[in-house]
């Protein structure tokens, strides 16, 4: 089959739509269908790879910035994972043409747009490409926080899907959120696999002796943006709790490019700054390490769709503790992921508990171990050509 990615965002972003996008295109190819990705590339020529479109870095923000640009060969099936321009360029391209088309929901806007601006503004854009008419006022609703914006934003999502054939949703929480903006359009739950993790023992002695962090010290992981929408006061509210109970545990927060000086301000205001490891993001190859260095991974974002580290870190064999009880459920199973109340003394609870009770530690990773062994890369593969295949019965 034929099969057109279309992604603003590019494959070296050390973000989740990326590593999505990036797996899914992986395993269609080895598999022997014909994928093209359209994403952003190099401005020279020589560097680009095929589908990848000439763009610019966008300052202070890990993106890059492409005009829209269609595919030029024969195409049965267009999957878009974002809204951008060049997303909503492979939506209009598809819709002029007849070509089935598949949309993955990999960000939660309306909970984004109170962070990026660039999330009302890619909204407006989006908004007038596919035909919504906005006026004055919607642009300017749109500016604003509140009832207004979260209209547009709807508005705009159900336009998105009145162009699409199919919506994929990586969890039951965003099939959910979705299900008031579909209409006609149909939901299938999908979340992307994780990749099994090679074997390296000798990763977590190494990576804590270049932190520094003593070998039989308490480590907990944060893998991710250091933004607020992640969350990362909660976060630090916690490991505060849990330095009370074990003063020997340190917090390593892998990921950290934006926001390093107001996270270690506020650490120095819980008074755990020296037992923090702010570290920023590392090629995805080198971030598996981190996860056996570890002990429990902290996961205090409410605003995730999907949240791959969550699986990463099961597949790893570290346990998982989190507050979005809407994201707990683990793919591929009936089991769900520790959770307790997005509040610093109940969520370090738990984490104290996942790393002092060997017998809940014990439980808690053989679930996350068969949850990640049971939804693994070619059940994902199969469900997704079946949907492909529905869309576009007679593959060429």
């Amino acid at each position: 089959m034929r099969i057109a990615h279309v992604s603003d965002s590019h494959l070296t972003n050390p973000e989740g739509v990326a590593t999505s996008v990036g797996t899914t295109v992986a395993l269609l190819r080895a598999a022997g269908h014909r994928v093209v990705l359209h994403c952003p590339g190099p401005l020279s020529g020589s560097r680009r790879r095929p589908g990848e479109v000439p763009s610019l870095p966008v300052p202070t923000r890990p993106y890059r910035l492409a005009l829209p640009r269609p595919p030029a060969t024969p195409i049965d099936v267009v999957h878009v994972h974002t809204t951008g321009p060049l997303g909503v360029a492979g939506l209009r391209w598809a819709a002029a043409r007849g070509v089935p088309t598949v949309l993955t929901w990999h960000t939660d806007l309306v909970a984004y747009a109170a962070h990026y601006p660039e999330i009302p503004i890619g909204t407006a854009y989006a908004g007038l490409r596919l035909g919504l008419h906005w006026r004055g006022r919607d642009l300017w609703a749109l500016a604003r926080p509140g009832p207004g914006r979260q209209a547009r934003l709807a508005a705009l999502g159900r336009c998105l899907l009145a162009h699409t054939g199919v919506l994929i949703a990586p969890s039951t929480k965003t099939a959910t959120m979705m299900a008031a903006m579909a209409g006609r359009t149909p939901i299938v739950v999908l979340p992307t696999p994780v990749a099994a993790p090679h074997t390296d023992a000798d990763d977590r002695r190494r990576l804590r002796a270049r932190l520094g962090i003593p070998a039989d010290a308490p480590v907990l992981l944060a893998v991710g943006r250091a933004t607020p929408e992640k969350n990362p006061e909660l976060l630090l509210a916690a490991f505060a709790q849990v330095r009370r109970e074990l003063p020997a545990a340190r917090l390593v927060l892998l990921g950290a490019r934006q926001h390093r000086l107001a996270v270690r301000r506020v650490a120095h205001r819980y008074g755990v700054a020296g037992a923090l490891h702010l570290l920023r993001p590392v090629p995805r190859e080198r971030v598996g390490a981190h996860y056996r260095a570890a002990d429990v991974l902290a996961f205090t974002s409410t605003t995730d769709t999907q949240g791959l580290v969550l699986s990463e870190a099961e597949a790893h064999g570290v346990p998982v503790a989190m507050v979005d009880t809407l994201l707990a459920q683990r793919p591929g199973t009936g089991t769900t992921r520790p959770v307790a109340e997005p509040s610093g003394p109940a969520f370090g609870a738990l984490l104290t508990r996942l790393l002092t009770d060997r017998e809940l530690r014990t439980t808690v990773i053989e679930a996350g171990r068969a949850a990640v062994t049971t939804w693994s890369a070619p059940r994902y593969l199969t469900d997704l050509t079946n949907l492909y295949a529905k869309l576009h019965p007679s593959p060429r």
